[in-house]
């Protein structure tokens, strides 16, 4: 969404040598980051390899039952040896392997106690009484640990090389090998945050979408497209032929409203071209939402943003969502970069509850690096969400109903650049 004008914002266009140029940044700076998370994983596979050879030994041998039924027994070794942490299988046996949890039995001590009160042999009679079980060596089970963390480690590496000779950035290279994390490179350092997979977690598979030709996507279920086409727009597309826009299939539109500057001032300021747009929308067809881009820093200033808007809207037939646009401005004196996650979560919070008090539908707009690590999704989570994400992956878990997947796509009717998106449900009022 490229909210920038006058002095507020010089770069409202980021070219693509800026992006080349921080790119390479970019992987040089993970070099490090990488071989670091190897050293990790390595040791967790290591700790997983062990963890699971010793459970799968300890299956083995309940399933197969020691000493035949409950009324026989192994007795414990006098010193202690030959126990299993935890000490019983639940049988209220006790389960035989040596101290340092091969698996081995130790010859020596603890005899096999038949239910008749004779003695077994402790060589032949254990192993018979084990049927087959697999029985490890502490020799055997390090050639194990030591073979299946080599196999581990190649298959990292391999899935590094692979990822960056096939000219994967360094976040997509390490995405896959962290499910149970997002990974956002922000501030130049890559962060590992814990999915909450008690929050609503998006539904979409990969395999039901379909990418055309031109670039635009679409969404299908049991084989029918069920998402609908959407842009956003703002006076950075100039003067817009609508009714062309409508004949190319776009069904919704978000329209600014105005945006705060980022500098010291933060003045407020209407998108010139908000009443040529809704108007020239809403006579064309098209479904309309709008958005304002914040910057404020204060409560005073949200809610005066939220009375812009409500003001701006009321004349006019509103079906989608009014969304609060909450952005890290690129440049270092951006005014809501310095809050803390708390403020920012908690102005959002207020510009959502102005709206829906007002009687419209609120729904947050952010990216990746905000959504993982500027607002508090916890308590946000009863709004809706506008995703921002310039990919083809799914790889955002939480529950969201638009997705802008492209900032440079092309409609008929529109010079230049405009971003789409797609909704996956209506987001207005279906009559029948």
């Amino acid at each position: 969404m490229k909210d920038s004008t006058g002095d507020f914002f010089k770069q409202e266009d980021v070219t693509e040598q800026r992006r080349a140029r921080h790119r390479r940044r970019e992987r040089r700076r993970a070099v490090l980051v990488m071989l670091g998370s190897l050293v990790v994983m390595v040791a967790v596979l290591y700790a997983t390899v062990t963890v699971c050879v010793w459970m799968d030994r300890k299956m083995q041998t309940n399933a197969n039952g020691v000493g035949g039924p409950a009324a026989s027994g192994v007795n414990a070794p006098e010193d202690g040896e030959g126990s299993v942490p935890g000490g019983s299988d639940g049988s209220g046996e006790s389960v035989p392997g040596s101290s340092d949890g091969t698996g081995g039995v130790d010859e020596n001590k603890g005899s096999l106690t038949e239910t008749d009160g004779s003695t077994a042999e402790n060589n032949g009679d254990v192993v018979d009484a084990m049927n087959n079980a697999k029985v490890y060596s502490q020799v055997e089970l390090e050639n194990q640990v030591t073979s299946a963390r080599e196999q581990a480690v190649e298959a990292v590496l391999g899935s590094i090389r692979t990822g960056l000779s096939d000219g994967d950035t360094v976040l997509d290279t390490l995405r896959p090998l962290y499910p149970d994390e997002i990974v956002v490179y922000s501030n130049r350092k890559y962060h590992f945050v814990p999915i909450n997979r008690q929050l609503k977690l998006n539904q979409w598979q990969q395999e039901s979408l379909e990418i055309l030709e031109s670039g635009e996507y679409r969404y299908l279920q049991d084989g029918e497209v069920i998402s609908h086409k959407g842009i956003d727009v703002s006076r950075h597309q100039g003067k817009i032929d609508w009714q062309l826009v409508a004949q190319d299939g776009v069904e919704f539109a978000f329209i600014r409203v105005g945006y705060r500057g980022y500098g010291s001032n933060g003045t407020l300021v209407e998108d010139d071209q908000f009443e040529a747009n809704i108007k020239g929308a809403i006579d064309a067809g098209i479904k309309v939402g709008v958005y304002f881009y914040s910057q404020a820093i204060t409560e005073e200033e949200v809610r005066e943003e939220a009375e812009l808007v409500l003001n701006k809207i009321a004349p006019y037939q509103i079906d989608c969502p009014v969304v609060f646009d909450v952005e890290k401005v690129a440049e270092a004196d951006g005014r809501m970069n310095g809050l803390s996650v708390e403020e920012r979560t908690r102005l959002t919070d207020i510009f959502c509850q102005e709206i829906a008090n007002a009687g419209y539908r609120p729904m947050i707009y952010y990216n990746t690096e905000m959504g993982a690590l500027m607002i508090g999704i916890e308590a946000l989570e009863g709004y809706d969400k506008w995703f921002a994400a310039y990919t083809d992956q799914f790889y955002y878990p939480y529950e969201y109903k638009v997705w802008q997947y492209s900032q440079t796509g092309r409609v008929q009717g529109i010079q230049g650049d405009v971003d789409l998106n797609i909704s996956f449900e209506p987001l207005w009022e279906v009559t029948e």
